[in-house]
Order: C-alpha cells, then sequence, then structure tokens
C-alpha cells in the first residue's frame, strides 16, 4: 500500500503519541510529527479533524485542562468547541493522526491498521 501523508499530532512526551509514532515507524511508514508545544495546529488542519469527526469526539473530557475550564457544564456547538480546541490544545484527545484524507483521534491501534488497509477516501467539500 501507499501512504502518502501520514501525520501526527501531539505532544513529545504524551505515552499515546509515541505509541503511534512507534506503530507507523514498526511498520516503516515515513511520519510527520508535529509537537503541538513547539508548533501551533493550523485552523485550517484542526478544521480538517472537526469535519471528519465531529468537535466532541476531539476533546479529551478526562483531561485537568478540560475539568478546569468547566466545560462539561457548558453548551457550545460544534464551531464555540473548535475554538476552544484551537486556543488550548490541552482540551485536545491526542494523538491527532491523518493518514492520507482519513482521520483519527486518540490512541487506537485498531483504527490505525484500518487506515493503512482502506484505499484514501475522497475529500468531501466543506460548506
Amino acid at each position: 500500500m501507499a501512504v502518502s501523508v501520514v501525520q501526527v499530532f501531539g505532544f513529545d512526551d504524551s505515552p499515546g503519541t509515541r505509541a503511534a509514532l512507534r506503530f507507523f515507524r514498526e511498520r516503516r511508514i515515513d511520519v510527520s510529527f508535529v509537537d503541538l508545544r513547539r508548533r501551533p495546529m493550523a485552523p485550517a488542519e484542526l478544521r480538517r479533524f472537526v469535519d471528519r469527526l465531529g468537535a466532541p469526539a476531539l476533546v479529551d473530557r478526562g483531561s485537568r485542562a478540560y475539568r478546569d475550564a468547566g466545560l462539561a457544564h457548558l453548551v457550545m456547538t460544534d464551531a464555540e468547541l473548535a475554538d476552544r480546541l484551537l486556543a488550548d490544545v490541552r482540551l485536545l484527545r491526542l494523538p491527532l493522526v491523518r493518514v492520507d484524507a482519513a482521520v483519527a483521534a486518540g490512541r487506537d491501534e485498531a483504527v490505525w491498521r484500518s487506515m493503512l488497509a482502506s484505499p484514501p477516501s475522497p475529500i468531501r467539500p466543506t460548506g
């Protein structure tokens, strides 16, 4: 299978991020790693994840940042939640993985394996 682009977004000291990097490297797949502490995620890149998975799927509800922000008690639209995620990357469920046009949030080797096995899906136009 010819995978053209694999990107992993996360923190270099995160166990989930390290697991994702190890998973792809064990399969001899080149990975572009973006450490979110050093380089913020581009709004368009975050939008790609939000469009495919929905903003609620990207939130780490067990994180300290989530509890400290009091987000469990707020009702927000996907756009408002996406703005919060962009403003504070500690709220993201990491790692965020993109293989060609497929995306995944969180540590899930079964999903990563399926992303490598399936042909790239066409990119849906966003409205």
